[in-house]
């Protein structure tokens, strides 16, 4: 390969990856690590200081040294870009070529194209991506199943408008090295997305857009601000271009969306309210604190307890403030062929989004195109022929610091279904996931990386304070150690001997249990998970 100077591929090359691994890609790549990479690696290092700080006793609240931010009346963000002004309903899924074809089918308004937690991140999958997105964007993507089924897009409806969720700050690419450094996974996504395809999106009459995902303050969205600009300025694409929705889906963000609206202004797409991850980080953040932020199982914690109610109401409240889009969460359900599984999941998804259109949101997100239509009927009702409701200020919301730390007020049990639910699924998924797929139907639902961490993370939680489960046992290792094999045993049972030796199941097991058995919290797992990957 014709690679810059001081940039280093070390994945293999397949079929057409020049095509995506251009010089002006890498070149790119180098700009972008050199001028921000040790800034991106300041601020994963003060992630970690505001943890020692509220392991210290601290607490988290909203920005003194930012408050003139959140009380100027004056700003707003960019209006909405080309296809982003109608998102009331979105389709999550990764970039694999099948689901990059039914997603933008589906009838959803929006597509986000996942590269971060509904795909691994395996040097074939980071790559193939970007060529099927550019090959969509072109209108030249096909796909036929080994079973024999063609898929192809559609001519007689609109397609989904493509957003991209490149990898989070925290997560590497060891895969190219510039100056013998691994650079951020991130950031390559981002470049690779942007040489590849902006300029097509912006010749299609719109441009290329983006989901954020983890982020913890204001100043890490501004470090991907400045990355919109410094790719902006490179490909000679005027500033504002970029549009970006950020995930508010870790607790310290919670604090700080106007800070994080604000900063990205000028590229700014609204904001969404996730619950795993929102839920995941919750007990990371607090994990050294006894029962004061303890969840009961994970099923239980739904999107109306007073914490998670507090936060979404905010968020709705800060969006429209600002002109920006509230995006809901995700709806994991996936159509059933057992019709009474089919009529609850179709019924708990409608009442969901039914609360979220009532609440403000201006479109939600669901994860199987067969659930796009529920969603859109549930939004329908509420919009009418507006393509938002970002008029909708909701000034009867004032939620203070106090509501979104309310955690412990969260009604629930900890059970030992809700124990053995978790070991089950982090277990199920992380073989998933370390095979190469990082988006897999569970019990029911479409999991991804989130599910996992939250999985894990409460079974960590539980262990280490003790907690004494509904029926009286104490959730000790003993015990997670006994669920973890009575779950491996099930597996072998269900797969046969063959598949199960064929997998990647020990892998997965000895992975979990590092994950939920150690005294030692990680703070991803899919940091380790990554260095078990070629």
């Amino acid at each position: 390969m014709d690679t810059p100077e001081g940039i280093e591929v070390t994945g293999p090359i397949h079929d057409r990856f020049e095509e995506i691994l251009s010089p002006r890609a890498l070149e790119l790549i180098g700009v972008l690590h050199r001028e921000l990479g040790r800034t991106r690696q300041e601020l994963l290092e003060r992630r970690g200081e505001r943890f020692r700080q509220l392991a210290e006793g601290g607490t988290l609240d909203f920005l003194e040294e930012t408050r003139g931010v959140r009380e100027d009346d004056s700003w707003r963000v960019a209006d909405p870009a080309p296809g982003l002004e109608d998102r009331r309903v979105e389709i999550t899924g990764p970039t694999d070529r099948k689901m990059t074809i039914n997603a933008l089918n589906s009838g959803a308004k929006v597509w986000l194209a996942d590269q971060e937690d509904a795909n691994t991140p395996l040097w074939e999958n980071v790559v193939q991506g970007q060529l099927n997105l550019r090959d969509a964007i072109d209108g030249n993507i096909d796909f036929t199943s080994p079973e024999g089924k063609s898929y192809a897009l559609r001519t007689d409806q609109p397609l989904a408008t493509i957003v991209v969720r490149p990898r989070g700050w925290h997560l590497p690419e060891k895969h190219i090295l510039v100056d013998g450094e691994r650079t951020g996974g991130g950031l390559v996504d981002f470049a690779l997305y942007m040489v590849a395809s902006a300029q097509k999106q912006i010749d299609r009459g719109q441009g290329p857009y983006f989901y954020l995902p983890k982020m913890e303050s204001h100043l890490e969205a501004r470090l991907w601000n400045d990355a919109f600009n410094l790719a902006q300025d490179f490909l000679g694409i005027p500033r504002g271009t970029i549009r970006a929705t950020v995930l508010i889906e870790t607790y310290p963000a919670a604090f700080e969306m106007e800070e994080i609206l604000y900063e990205l202004r000028d590229h700014s797409a609204g904001l969404n309210a996730g619950r795993w991850d929102y839920m995941f980080s919750v007990i990371k953040s607090f994990r050294t604190r006894g029962t004061d932020y303890l969840l009961p199982d994970r099923n239980s914690v739904t999107m109306t307890v007073p914490f998670m109610r507090a936060y979404t109401e905010l968020l709705v409240r800060t969006c429209h403030k600002r002109g920006a889009h509230a995006i809901g969460g995700m709806a994991a359900f996936i159509p059933s062929k057992d019709e009474e599984r089919n009529e609850f999941a179709f019924k708990k998804l409608t009442e969901d989004k039914t609360r979220e259109a009532g609440d403000g949101f201006d479109g939600s997100w669901v994860a199987h195109p067969g659930m796009v239509d529920a969603c859109r009927d549930a939004f329908d009702k509420v919009l009418g022929d507006r393509p938002n409701q970002r008029d909708n200020l909701r000034e009867d919301v004032a939620v203070t610091a106090a509501d979104l730390l309310d955690v412990k007020s969260t009604p629930g049990e900890v059970t030992e279904e809700g124990l053995r639910n978790n070991v089950a699924v982090g277990i199920r998924y992380l073989e998933s996931w370390l095979r190469g797929s990082g988006a897999v139907g569970i019990f029911g639902l479409m999991e991804d990386a989130a599910t996992a961490e939250i999985s894990r993370s409460q079974v960590w939680q539980w262990r280490m304070n003790s907690v004494e489960l509904a029926d009286g046992q104490t959730v000790t290792a003993e015990l997670v150690e006994r669920a973890i094999e009575d779950e491996m045993a099930r597996i072998r049972d269900e797969v046969g001997e063959e598949a199960f030796d064929s997998g990647r199941w020990a892998d997965a097991r000895a992975l979990y249990s590092e994950m939920a058995l150690s005294d030692e919290y990680a703070d991803f797992l899919t940091l380790p998970a990554y260095e078990r990957m070629p």
